[in-house]
Formats: structure tokens, sequence, C-alpha cells
């Protein structure tokens, strides 16, 4: 029974084919035609057709747009000039100080630096702290002296004038901001060999001035510099 129904399906698929491929068309089996000219005979009065459109207006004119050449000016004025030079920005001041001065190096000073602009200097009191040194001395004339120098040279020692005119003729063998310190310095130069050396205080506690320049720029830098004599020495340096 399935084979009967295998077989009809068969021959009915290729029946199919055989009248859409127009093989039966002798028999007066096809399917109709939708070639020309079949398709022109089934339109009805095609003459009388018409393609409706918009009617056509004419574009507006698009204004040109000028090149970039065209937009330049086809020449500068001779009264402008070709480039505008550009300020350089002013540099911040940088604060500077110098010193220690004492009362009467303030003093002088204080008289040079008195043109420059108003508030852009200050002397500021401070404290000059005192001094010790290892001190040799007095010696009793000139030939004591030489005498005691060539020794110290011998030695490989070096030594200096002392400061201050009271301990004259005499020599300095080291120079110290303590006492303290100054003690220790003597005990090193005793291990050498020195054996008439002492401690004495150079210069006590005193008064002093620092130079302050708030917000110096290079040419009051340089103004300041110039001041050597006033300036005793003393260099500008970044402030504290």
């Amino acid at each position: 029974m399935l084979r009967f129904f295998v077989l009809v399906l068969l021959l009915a698929n290729a029946g199919y084919y055989a009248w859409s491929q127009g093989l039966l068309l002798e028999w007066g089996l096809a399917p109709a035609s939708q070639a020309e000219p079949q398709r022109l005979a089934q339109q009805i009065h095609p003459e009388l057709l018409r393609v409706a459109g918009a009617k056509t207006q004419p574009l507006a004119a698009v204004p040109s747009v000028p090149t970039r050449a065209a937009q330049q000016p086809a020449s500068v004025p001779a009264s402008l000039p070709a480039e505008v030079p550009v300020a350089a920005a002013p540099q911040a001041g940088e604060c500077l100080q110098a010193g220690v001065f004492d009362e009467e190096q303030a003093a002088t000073l204080r008289r040079a630096v008195a043109g420059l602009p108003p508030g852009s200097w200050t002397l500021e009191r401070t404290t000059i702290a005192g001094r010790w040194m290892v001190y040799m001395g007095r010696f009793a004339d000139a030939d004591a002296l030489a005498k005691k120098r060539a020794e110290l040279r011998e030695m490989n020692i070096p030594y200096d004038r002392p400061a201050s005119a009271s301990l004259e003729p005499g020599l300095s063998l080291g120079r110290f901001s303590t006492e303290e310190a100054a003690q220790r310095g003597l005990n090193n130069l005793a291990a050498k060999g020195v054996r008439t050396a002492r401690v004495v205080q150079e210069r006590t506690d005193a008064p002093g001035y620092m130079l302050r320049l708030p917000a110096a720029d290079s040419a009051l830098r340089a103004q300041v510099e110039a001041l050597r004599a006033p300036m005793a020495g003393k260099a500008l340096r970044p402030c504290n």
C-alpha cells in the first residue's frame, strides 16, 4: 500500500514538472505565459496613460563662495605694521638678602641704598653672635712675635692676626662661634705641641643688620651689587 502512494507521489511530481516547463503544451496543458507580447495584450487602453510629474522650477542662483585668496585683502595698509610685537610678561621678583652688617657698616649702607625705589629694601635688625678664639700673645715685641710665627710654620699650624687691636701683638690660631668649640680647638692644638695658647672671647654679642630685598628683579639686583664698598664684601643670596 505504501509503495502505491510513493508511486502516485512520484507520478504527480513528474506531471507538475512537465506542465510547468511547457512539455505538455501540444496537448493544451501549460501555464499562462507572462512574456511579451501577451503582457501588452492584457493592458487596458495604454494610450490614455500620462506620467504625472512635479512642475520643474529653475534653481535659484547659488552665490559663489570666495576662495581663501579672494577673502584676503589685496594689500595691507602701509600704516599697519606687518607684525605686532608682544610685550614680555614681567618677571616676579626674588627675595634676596645680605649681611650681617655691624652698626657702622649699616649706617654706610643705609645712605647708599636711599636712592633705590621706595619699599624695595629694608634693613632688619638682628644680632651678631659673639666669637671665641684660640689666642697666643700678647708678645713683648716684634722679635718675639716673629720667632713664634717661625715656630708655628715649622709645626705646620696656620695662624692669623686678631681682629681686636687690644690683642696686638698676638696671633689667632682659630676662631669659633662658641667657647666650647674654641676649647676643643685648643685641645687639638695642644696634642700637636702648642703650649702657650689659650681661649679668649674676641667679640661679644653685638647688634647687627640684614639688608633684605623682598622682590628684587634683575635691575634692582644689579643696582645693589654695584654698591661694592657699602656692601662690605657681603653678597646677595636667597632669603632664608
